[in-house]
């Protein structure tokens, strides 16, 4: 039984869901359009403002599409009604990262600048304070989209164990680790 995929997914104010007869359903709202195909074994209807999601059997993989699906149409509806924002911070010195447009110029202790080109549905914002460290700040309608672009910045300098110096995400748990002890 799975209880994530018999929750309705209730609509907001201005969100419009529209299933076609292939099995995609098209969610607009005010900050976007999004789309995904569905298995044909899963039915999708609108009721009362409502996305219910049902199967038609109770075998394994029906279970476990019921609630993969039932999450991927809960973040498309939070998606074009509120957006996802995810912020990276750069630890290090020298790190800095500058936005220019849907580029992302980083200088991150290489030899030379990286720059990352971002898809066109993110937005990307950069804050660089005295005395802090530069935060990267990604905002989109896709969830799916946003955490793998994120995924991928951090991935150009993971943060390292015993400094912390890196790519972090803010707010994250570092497991650090005690360096060389010297004896005496």
């Amino acid at each position: 039984m799975s209880r994530i995929g018999k929750m309705p997914v209730d609509l907001p104010k201005g969100v419009i869901v529209n299933i076609s007869d292939d099995n995609v359903i098209t969610v607009k709202g005010p900050l976007g359009e999004l789309s995904q195909t569905i298995n044909k074994d899963i039915k999708v209807e609108v009721d009362n403002n409502q996305i219910v999601i049902t199967r038609p059997s109770e075998s394994k993989t029906h279970k476990s599409l019921h609630g993969l699906y039932r999450a991927l149409v809960a973040n498309m509806v939070t998606g074009v009604s509120q957006g996802f924002k995810k912020e990276l911070e750069l630890v290090g010195v020298g790190y800095r990262a500058e936005a220019k447009g849907q580029n992302l110029e980083m200088s991150l202790g290489y030899s030379h600048d990286i720059v990352f080109e971002l898809p066109g549905e993110i937005r990307v914002e950069t804050k660089t304070e005295r005395r802090s460290n530069p935060i990267i700040t990604l905002t989109s309608v896709d969830k799916q989209l946003i955490g793998h672009v994120a995924a991928k910045i951090r991935s150009l300098r993971p943060p390292e164990p015993y400094k912390g110096k890196g790519i972090k995400f803010v707010g994250e748990q570092l497991r650090r680790k005690a360096g060389k002890s010297a004896n005496v």
